[in-house]
């Protein structure tokens, strides 16, 4: 692989990618081949949702199982906001993408020399391929291991994307993205020109108090996106794991999806199985039910958590399906073979993003969003279950054969990061502050259930903290700390506004305001004002 750092200001790419999850590491292998590619991270390969994906990635691979089928099961969990022709496309490249995964040294479990595959809730038949409990790991390891002895990619770890460039910041002319800034691990700012850039930076879920997802999802790509003018879409439906460990030193721990659909049940303190109360599917109910049905459940009996019982599954199970789950339990001094794990929900997934077609493109010429950082209706009000990995991989294989078809745009000069008239910091306590208050105002007002008086107050408390963010940024250097911030105020202020344009209760958005449907169906289009 390429320089592994950056040790000039300025730097020039065929292709500029950010973010290295699945996404990003296929389009990378895919556009190698044909010009220069830099794949910008900010953290390390596995700092990366992808990395810490547990169970699996979705498609039709055996004769008792179909396409429609999972079509069907799609636009259901989806709420009848799912763009079928969509749908319909990914769910079709399912089996050759993880053949594919196969090829290059996946190591899927098998069952009598055939393909393991397991059921996860709104999946009515097994088709979840799994590498035990650690399947996102086993795929980046795969994908990396293609693109790392590849001359034509250089990879750039530890570089925090700013903000995109657009020519209209630069020329005259018609608006397109020709590349970014980007902070390296020295503090200093790299500018990067590139002739297509693509956003795979992932999702958002460091919006929220609890979240299963790594630090470095602070929803980066659509905050960067939304200034440099694309339009976002459906922002409000956040998918909330119902399952993430409730463990003061584990608190991004997921107890998988595929823990439920092996057979353990969710249960209260005094082993009640609740599910049934909610939804005749029980513990294989989508995940937006189960959700608010935990949820409901701790706050009906006022107590901090609920638990998953894995034992009936089998303690042989467990130990071949879920090691790695049991094993980081045990050493927070939980035994999955033994005992009921304490879970809550955790912000898991952002079902929204920057509006694009299948083929990641967005409103800003020049510009792709794929994977979790794109919105293209496939996942509707509601993400079935393991159709993430699958949009991540059919979406980054679409966007690389289109930006193939474009034609080189003229080259554009990008102007120096200027940071005259900036004073450095006395002192950090206000990112700080900002950080935890907006995570808290979002868990408390726009959490699984919200109203419009929940709305509202989060709505208000936002903009001032947003004040404070933008007069701190302009007077002081840039850091990671503060772009991040930066980046989580305001996806906060689009998920606010986006959940108050839907007055009904859909999938992942429960208002006690609007509890029923609404007849009409249509996504909620936020665009930047002119």
């Amino acid at each position: 692989m390429g320089q592994s750092s950056s040790d000039c200001k300025q730097l020039h790419a065929d292709y500029l990618i950010i973010g290295s999850g699945a996404a990003g590491l296929l389009a990378a292998n895919r556009l190698a081949a044909h010009g220069q590619v830099l794949l910008v991270n900010k953290g390390r390969f596995k700092d990366s949702s992808t990395w810490n994906a547990q169970g699996g990635i979705a498609g039709v691979m055996s004769d008792s199982d179909s396409l429609e089928s999972h079509v069907q099961d799609t636009l259901a969990a989806g709420v009848g906001l799912c763009h079928e022709d969509v749908v319909r496309a990914t769910v079709r490249h399912g089996r050759e993408i993880i053949e594919e995964l196969i090829e290059i040294g996946t190591a899927f479990d098998e069952k009598n020399g055939a393909l393991h595959l397991t059921q996860e809730g709104g999946h009515s038949s097994r088709r979840v391929a799994h590498v035990q409990d650690a399947t996102g790991r086993a795929i980046s390891e795969a994908l990396l291991a293609q693109v790392a002895p590849h001359a034509n990619v250089t990879r750039l770890e530890e570089h925090t994307a700013i903000d995109l460039v657009t020519t209209a910041s630069t020329d005259a002319g018609q608006k397109r993205c020709v590349g970014a800034y980007v902070l390296n691990p020295h503090g200093e700012v790299v500018t990067i020109s590139a002739q297509q850039t693509i956003l795979a930076s992932g999702g958002a879920g460091k919006v929220y108090l609890y979240t299963s997802n790594p630090h470095a999802a602070t929803g980066d790509g659509i905050a960067m996106a939304w200034r440099a003018g694309c339009t976002v879409m459906n922002l409000e439906f956040i998918q909330f794991h119902p399952t993430c460990l409730f463990h003061r030193e584990g608190s991004n721990m997921l107890l998988s999806e595929a823990l439920r659909g092996e057979g353990a049940h969710v249960v209260d303190a005094k082993g009640r199985r609740f599910l049934f109360d909610y939804d005749e599917r029980g513990e294989l109910a989508p995940r937006d039910i189960v959700a608010r049905a935990i949820d409901h459940e701790m706050k009906k009996q006022g107590v901090d958590c609920m638990y998953v019982d894995a034992r009936p599954i089998g303690s042989t199970l467990i130990l071949d399906h879920f090691r790695n789950i049991h094993g980081r339990l045990l050493e927070l001094g939980l035994d999955l073979t033994q005992e009921p794990i304490p879970v809550v929900p955790a912000a898991h997934y952002i079902c929204g993003g920057i509006q694009a077609d299948g083929d990641g493109k967005t409103s800003l010429e020049g510009l792709y969003a794929i994977g979790e950082t794109a919105c293209t209706g496939l996942h509707g009000a509601n993400r079935l279950a393991s159709n993430s990995l699958l949009e991540c991989l059919v979406m980054a294989d679409c966007c690389a054969a289109d930006v193939l078809k474009q034609a080189a745009p003229p080259a554009s000069r990008i102007p120096d990061w200027d940071d005259s008239g900036i004073v450095p910091e006395t002192e950090r306590i206000q990112i700080k502050q900002n950080w935890d208050e907006i995570r808290a105002t979002m868990s408390n007002y726009v959490g699984i259930v919200r109203s419009v008086e929940r709305l509202s107050r989060a709505s208000r408390r936002l903009r001032i903290i947003q004040d404070e963010i933008a007069s701190y940024y302009w007077k002081h250097p840039v850091s990671q700390d503060l772009l991040e911030l930066r980046n989580i105020a305001l996806m906060a202020e689009l998920i606010v506004h986006s959940a108050q344009q839907r007055h009904e209760s859909r999938g992942l958005h429960y208002s006690t305001d609007y509890p029923q449907l609404s007849a009409a169906i249509s996504d909620t289009v936020l665009r930047p004002e002119a």
